[in-house]
């Protein structure tokens, strides 16, 4: 008799596959064996390794809570903090680790503490420089609910222009604007110019001067938005069905090809391909509504509309 095979990964949680070949027989199926601290063959039995070391916790977790409390790492390094989050910070909750109210006569010296390490953390005047603008970029990006990778890709954006000395002469707020505009092109989340400056302190026409002078001097080679891009948004904005933005994707692949699109505003024709999808669809839309959506004005979704059933033949009961 051959020598027993070990437990399969679905019979032992403490089994798991290794990487390599078997000296004896050159099967790659190798398991390891936590609970005997082994790497064995499953096809001929071999013991490959002996003692081997568990990079696992040592202790055990029963949910996610216990694993939370017993675990001695903190949160990952973050981009978006002037320091990537590896100073310590002192809270505002006047709790102690427990939970507990701290007593009002601690409170004081807990005040002192934590206008000392405020300071602290901000040792010169690049790191204010950073802090105040990471702060401005946290609070654009919170405000118009865009995701984590967009703010990690907009800080990595903006760190690399006060490397470069972009910043000196410029406003902090427009730099960051322009980042995240830069940020939502690059992750293909795209946010229009108007939309990022109804949230910031800033103009139009300086984040747009500002990207500009950013994508030269940087050189990000950013691909200019699409209609498609906007339909998706567009649609769960205005409560629509997914089968009316399968059906605007397809009148916009149509005017792609016929080149219909280039040379107009993204926006503007994927608010008219929404409107006629909508149209067709029996789930009508007005111009108004759409218009407000897409934050473009009536008269260039009447004008779009009109190319668009022109140039393609569609038909439009309105």
């Amino acid at each position: 008799m051959g020598p027993e095979k070990p437990t399969s990964t679905a019979e032992s949680g403490s089994i798991s596959p290794a990487p390599g070949r078997c000296t004896n027989c050159g099967s790659n199926h190798l398991t390891r064996d936590y609970e005997r601290g082994e790497v064995v063959c499953e096809e001929c039995g071999l013991v490959l390794e002996e003692a081997i070391i568990d990079q696992g916790p040592d202790w055990r977790a029963f949910d996610h809570e216990q694993n939370e409390k017993r675990a001695r790492t903190g949160a990952p390094t973050s981009l978006t903090i002037h320091d990537k989050g590896l100073s310590t910070e002192i809270g505002w909750r006047n709790r102690d680790p427990f939970g507990k109210a701290i007593p009002t006569r601690n409170r004081a010296q807990l005040y002192r503490l934590r206008k000392w390490q405020r300071r602290i953390r901000v040792s010169n005047a690049t790191e204010r420089n950073l802090a105040f603008a990471l702060a401005e970029l946290d609070r654009l990006a919170s405000a118009m609910a865009l995701p984590r990778n967009v703010r990690e890709t907009a800080a990595i954006i903006y760190r690399k222009a006060v490397t470069r000395n972009l910043i000196r002469g410029r406003s902090i707020e427009g730099v960051v604007a322009a980042a995240l505009y830069g940020s939502c092109r690059q992750c293909n989340v795209p946010r229009t110019l108007d939309e990022i400056a109804s949230k910031s302190r800033i103009s139009r026409k300086e984040i747009g001067r500002t990207y500009r002078f950013m994508t030269r001097e940087l050189q990000l080679h950013l691909m200019p938005t699409k209609p498609q891009d906007y339909i998706q948004r567009f649609c769960s904005e205005l409560k629509l069905k997914g089968e009316i933005q399968t059906r605007a994707n397809e009148i916009l692949k149509s005017a792609t090809e016929q080149e219909l699109t280039s040379g107009r505003g993204p926006t503007g024709v994927a608010a008219a391909a929404i409107y006629i999808a909508s149209v067709q669809a029996g789930e009508r839309r007005t111009q108004r509504e759409v218009a407000e959506v897409a934050g473009v004005t009536e008269v260039t979704i009447r004008n779009r509309y009109k190319e668009l059933t022109e140039k393609l033949d569609l038909r439009v009961m309105l």
